[in-house]
């Protein structure tokens, strides 16, 4: 008996990662007639929905296999009990599966990868006996076909007492499929007693030759049905599938001008409103049996038993699919049949009335496969690979010429369109569909995609399939479309990551939110890339061998494009944007990493994914980012450098803090930058460390050029006299005796442009000085004010070494190297190690520079009414050194009591070396308000001894002793000069001259040339020499001076004192 089951390959997707769980039921389980997720790509015929194709799919597959066992009125059971000839002969599926509901393991469920069912409808069994009856069977002591098993009714749950044990009967294919089609038992008599009136005397007519919605019209009463609405019901179903098989979808296309069909047309307005008189003599009934006979006869051969009544697309295909899903388990309908073999070659012989080819029939199961595993909720990964074992047999018959009709090739373009598109929009976004737990769904959904876009796209004419990647070609086009899938998947995972963040950022959009969600958005990219490893990679591979580097270079550049926005933003701190970019650089590495793990096994080595991630270069943005940072410090730091040139008034702070505000103000910001500096999030090099330490020493370098912009010592110095001799006898002597005390002052204030209150001040103290009175000449607020700045200076130094002592300390600045310091571009001395380098020596030139401007000022300005203009005026011993001292002692006191303890000692030195160099002036620039004799000389010692004692003792010890001998040294040889005879002085200046100009001077009376005025005031000096000769008040000194010099006598009206 050679029965012909169905065509399948063997080949199978791989299925060893499907779940093996028991299936499940889904909603369209629990409800019969649930409406698939998928739209049919046959598309819908009007006024017949599915129930009304499986009424008609059971009616025709009833008629052609009328003949088969179990259809004939007989049950399986009776034909094997009144003999086995029947029942062996050709073409019957129990004769060759030794019995019906004996049939082994399924060979089409084994093709398609299906597991057999626990259960078989045909061997089900009372729930009292169903684990004896499969202990019989298996042991083979019950036979299907024997007379014990069979029974005498073929109605279903018929049982008969078999050895004290109530046994259902093995259940035939025709009762199987009017179970699994749900047909009631009045529709099968209905169909049978039909058949049986249509068939006399013709029991050899073939199927293809019964108009069988016709032969139901002519031979089915009203009375067989219990209310006349459901039979006006039932005729409207029967004409409706002849107006859609013979006028809507004919087989052969029909004239618009054919009589036949427009009484047709009228005959089915008429039944609308009642039904039609089926009465033996019925006109209504006889033309519409001529009409229909007309019309269904039609054919190329004009053969008189073609029918062609249901072989028109896409009635055809729908009543075919309402036959092949019946062999889904009615109460599990993920489960296939195991009775599967018997029931598809039963099926195949409806063929021949609807039309159908091995090819259709191929095509068709695929897609109710395919229908089936998403109308069950997609829970059955089994399902899906039998689909795609059938798409296999697809494309071998896509590929045969004899099969590529024009009918068939557009059910192919249909149904794979469909498959493809929604497979695509699946994996589109598997992480969204697909879990650890489904993962084996997907692992038979790729191949089904690749292939049904491949047979597409080789076999079905004008049909394009859209390119993976934006109309891209490649020779790998499966391994592209995977490629695309991976990016949309991954876009859409990304996008849901944004869009969770999106409400927090709603709620407060601010700087550090937004940093806050990049932050978050890193670490799930991060865990997004490693679950695109752990679950996704290993089957995205099989089709694409770049899969997991697809997957990154997408989430790189995802993130990229978050990440480009979030810096283009004004409104972000340092210390923010810098964790962000930290956190960016690491998920960058991750995923590089993992790029290159998966290029090893590209052929290419991965070099073309190499180009299309484009780096987030993090080291380039920190190191833009800080240099932006480090110039907006400098900014700021320049705002209020300028802002204290603007205001600052040099008072002190304090009596604690002596020092200007604007210096704490500045430190404080240079240390709230530097802490700013450390606490960001980021690995700083030296040279960026160095450029921001440039930065703050530019500022402190100004600062310190701002405090010592406060003149120099030759503001405060009087202008040098041009060298006279004495005249006693001149007749203005008396004169400047009585005015040289006042004019003298008056005229030197002026010069100095000194205020009107100094000037009164200085001319009561010259004139108290004759009566030994002294008035103290206080220190102006100009001389504190560069006390304030001398104290701002040693502060700012101290607060440099803290702050250089910090920074050598911290951990996260390395030690200063040799290699460091002499790579770097600022000029550091190996010697020292310090940050702040040329500040701390511009504080050092500044505090001496400061210092000696205060002390100047101190003595040439502020004490210059009893100094310079008032000792040894007139005479020495009417102005001696006396109300010098007391002056003096005041005015240290209250240098002690401003200046700061570390700068005293240098303010007092530079206010002793500018004393000394007062007296000296005195004594050799006194102008012509002072002349010397040699009787002089022990008194001006004296003063001299007494002002040294002075400096020694003051500020307990600040000074020591031999910076007074230094500074006092040339003072004394200037001194020593005042006690020498005046020829001694002439001997000494002759020899010096001779010495300093290579002159040779014997007579006296020759004409020399005046030395020139250096400053540089000792006894060696022949400008010094000089000027001691100048002031000496004898004839000797007198007549040298204008016979060898030729120098003017002095006159009252030249006491300019500049």
């Amino acid at each position: 008996m050679g029965r012909r089951n169905i065509r399948v390959s063997i080949v199978k997707p791989d299925l060893n990662s499907l779940s093996t769980s028991s299936p499940r039921r889904s909603a369209a389980g629990d409800n019969p007639t649930a409406e698939p997720v998928l739209a049919s790509p046959f598309g819908e015929i009007a006024g017949l929905d599915r129930d009304d194709f499986r009424e008609v799919a059971y009616e025709v597959f009833f008629t052609a296999c009328r003949s088969s066992p179990g259809f004939s009125g007989r049950t399986a059971a009776a034909a094997s009990h009144s003999g086995g000839s029947d029942s062996d002969g050709p073409g019957s599926p129990a004769a060759k599966m030794h019995g019906v509901g004996m049939a082994v393991r399924s060979r089409v469920k084994t093709a398609l990868g299906l597991k057999m069912m626990k259960r078989s409808l045909s061997m089900s069994s009372s729930s009292s006996s169903s684990l004896l009856l499969r202990r019989v069977s298996s042991s083979g002591m019950l036979n299907p076909s024997s007379p014990t098993a069979a029974g005498s009714s073929p109605r279903l749950g018929s049982t008969v007492p078999a050895a004290g044990v109530r046994l259902k009967r093995p259940m035939t294919s025709a009762e199987i499929m009017r179970q699994q089609m749900r047909v009631t038992e009045q529709s099968d008599n209905r169909l049978r007693k039909t058949l049986t009136r249509t068939l006399v005397g013709q029991m050899g007519r073939r199927a293809e030759t019964i108009i069988l919605p016709l032969e139901l019209l002519r031979h089915v009463k009203p009375s067989e049905f219990t209310d006349p609405q459901d039979y006006h019901q039932w005729q409207r179903r029967q004409l409706r599938l002849l107006h859609a098989g013979l006028l809507l979808h004919p087989s052969i296309p029909l004239p618009k001008s054919n009589p036949h069909a427009a009484k047709l047309r009228e005959i089915l307005r008429s039944s609308e409103a009642k039904p039609i008189d089926r009465a033996p003599h019925s006109r209504t009934l006889k033309a519409l049996c001529d009409c229909v006979a007309a019309l269904a006869c039609r054919g190329p051969d004009d053969a008189a038993d073609a029918c062609r009544w249901a072989d028109g697309y896409p009635l055809n295909v729908h009543i075919y699919m309402a036959l092949l899903r019946a062999v889904f388990d009615a109460k599990d309908e993920t489960s296939v049949l195991d009775e599967v073999d018997e029931l598809l070659e039963l099926m195949k012989k409806t063929w021949s009335t609807l039309g159908f080819t091995r090819a259709m029939h191929n095509l068709c199961f695929a897609w109710v496969l395919f229908e089936q595993f998403v109308a069950t909720g997609q829970g059955e990964p089994d399902l899906l690979g039998a689909a795609f074992v059938m798409l296999k047999e697809v494309e071998n018959d896509a590929k045969n010429k004899a099969d590529r009709e024009p009918v068939y090739m557009k059910m192919l373009g249909g149904v794979l369109a469909v498959m493809r598109r929604w497979s695509e929009s699946r994996l589109l976004d598997y992480h969204s569909n697909f879990n650890r737990d489904t993962i084996g769904i997907m692992e038979n959904m790729l191949p089904l995609l690749s292939w049904s876009s491949k047979i597409l796209e080789e076999d079905v004419p004008l049909y394009v399939v859209s390119s993976p990647e934006n109309g891209e070609e490649s020779d790998d086009v499966a391994g592209n479309r995977v490629d695309h899938c991976i990016r949309s998947s991954l876009r859409n995972a990304f996008a849901k990551i944004l869009e969770e963040q999106n409400g927090n950022r709603a709620k407060n959009n601010d700087t550090k939110v937004t940093s806050e969600i990049l932050m978050k958005m890193a670490a799930k990219t991060e865990e997004l890339a490693g679950k695109e490893s752990d679950i996704f990679s290993h089957v995205l591979k099989k089709w694409s061998p770049s899969a997991l580097s697809v997957a990154t270079v997408t989430l790189h550049t995802c993130y990229g494009i978050v990440l480009k926005q979030f810096l283009a933003g004004k409104t972000w701190q340092m210390h923010e944007i810098l964790s962000v970019l930290q956190r960016t650089d690491m998920l960058e590495k991750a995923l590089v990493e993992m790029a290159i793990e998966d290029s090893k096994e590209c052929d290419d080595g991965g070099k073309v994914l190499a180009t299309q991630m484009v780096p987030y270069e993090v080291d380039s943005i920190v190191t833009r980012l800080l240099k932006q940072w480090v110039l907006e410090r400098q900014h700021k730091g320049k705002e209020l450098l300028h802002r204290a040139k603007q205001t600052e008034t040099w008072n002190p702070r304090s009596k604690t803090e002596p020092y200007a505000h604007s210096a704490v103000e500045l430190l404080s910001f240079a240390k709230e930058a530097v802490d700013n500096f450390f606490q960001l999030a980021v690995n700083v090099s030296e040279n960026q460390f160095y450029d921001f330490i440039d930065g703050l020493e530019s500022l402190f370098l100004d600062y310190v050029a701002f405090i010592s912009s406060c003149g120099s010592k030759q503001n405060y110095l009087p202008t040098v006299p041009a060298p006279t001799r004495c005249s006693r006898d001149s007749k203005f002597f008396k004169l400047w005796k009585k005015a040289a005390c006042g004019a003298v002052e008056d005229h030197h204030h002026h010069k100095l442009d000194l205020s009107s209150s100094m000037d009164a001040a200085t001319s009561t103290a010259t004139a108290a000085a004759g009566n030994n009175h002294y008035i103290r000449a206080p220190t102006s607020r100009g001389t504190q004010r560069l006390y304030i700045r001398l104290n701002t200076l040693h502060h700012l130094s101290s607060q440099l070494h803290s702050l250089d002592k910090s920074l050598s300390s911290s951990p996260n600045v390395a030690p200063l190297s040799k290699t460091a310091l002499l790579g770097h571009h600022r000029s550091r001395s190996q010697s020292t190690c310090s940050y702040f380098e040329k500040s701390l020596s511009a504080l050092q030139s500044a505090s001496q520079h400061v210092s000696e401007v205060a002390a100047y000022r101190l003595i040439f300005l502020d004490s210059h009414s009893v100094f310079y203009g008032g000792l040894y005026v007139r005479s020495v011993s009417h102005a001696r050194v006396a109300a010098v001292i007391d002056s003096l002692k005041h005015n240290l006191t209250l240098l002690c009591m401003i200046v700061v303890e570390r700068a005293q000692p240098l303010a007092l030195k530079e206010v002793i070396k500018a004393a000394f160099e007062a007296f000296v002036r005195v004594l050799v620039t006194g102008g012509s308000s002072r002349m010397y004799s040699q009787m002089d000389h022990p008194m001006i010692e004296e003063d001299l001894d007494t002002l040294k004692r002075l400096f020694c003792m003051c500020g307990e010890g600040l000074v020591v002793e031999d910076t007074v001998e230094r500074e006092v040294e040339a003072a004394q040889g200037v001194v020593g000069l005042m006690g020498q005879s005046t020829e001694q002085l002439i001997e000494d200046f002759i020899s010096v001259t001779n010495g300093s100009y290579g002159m040779n001077v014997v007579n006296p009376r020759h004409k020399i040339p005046v030395p020139p005025t250096t400053g540089n005031w000792n006894r060696f000096d022949p400008n010094t020499i000089l000027r001691v000769l100048c002031s000496r008040n004898d004839r000797i000194a007198n007549d040298f001076l204008k016979k060898t010099l030729h120098l003017a006598k002095r006159r009252a009206t030249g006491f300019k004192m500049l």
